[in-house]
């Protein structure tokens, strides 16, 4: 891959130099001409100088300028405002539908929990109420109760 190292002096070449030799006119060749035939013969036209010189060559017709766009009847700022104003309404719509939903679910949930508070407390009622286990009212023991040194005895 390496050359191998030799201890010898590098050989000398000759250098040779080339250049290049224009051809002579005489024998230059033109391009050959291809005879097109087109569709009408274009009109040749004559404009004389102000220095007396006549100068003829073909007409050329005059250079269209690019087309401008047209406008169109309704501006895009218009357009873009029409389309932002339909897009917030649609999303005023979508909260007021959104609001009116979390309204009636808090009215819903609200009332479950008035029913739930009535069902609960008429129950406790009717245990408070209600008849007891034994019958001829409540039965209270009276007995001489001590207190001696703040403690109970009884």
């Amino acid at each position: 891959m390496y050359p191998d190292h030799t201890h010898q002096p590098p050989v000398m070449r000759a250098v040779e130099v080339h250049r290049l030799t224009p051809l002579p006119p005489a024998i230059a060749v033109p391009a050959p001409v291809v005879p097109v035939q087109p569709g009408t013969v274009p009109a040749v036209a004559s404009v004389v100088l102000p220095d007396g010189r006549i100068v003829t060559g073909y007409a050329v017709a005059p250079a269209q300028p690019e087309p401008v766009m047209v406008k169109p009847a309704v501006s895009r700022t218009a357009v873009n405002a029409a389309l932002g104003g339909v897009g917030f309404l649609a999303v005023c719509g979508g909260l007021l539908l959104l609001t009116s939903f979390i309204a009636a679910l808090t009215a819903f949930i609200s009332q479950l929990i008035i029913l739930a508070a009535v069902i609960f407390g008429g129950w406790i009622a009717a245990q408070v109420l209600g008849p007891s286990g034994h019958q001829g009212g409540t039965t209270v023991n009276i007995r001489k109760a001590v207190f001696k040194r703040n403690h109970f005895h009884g």
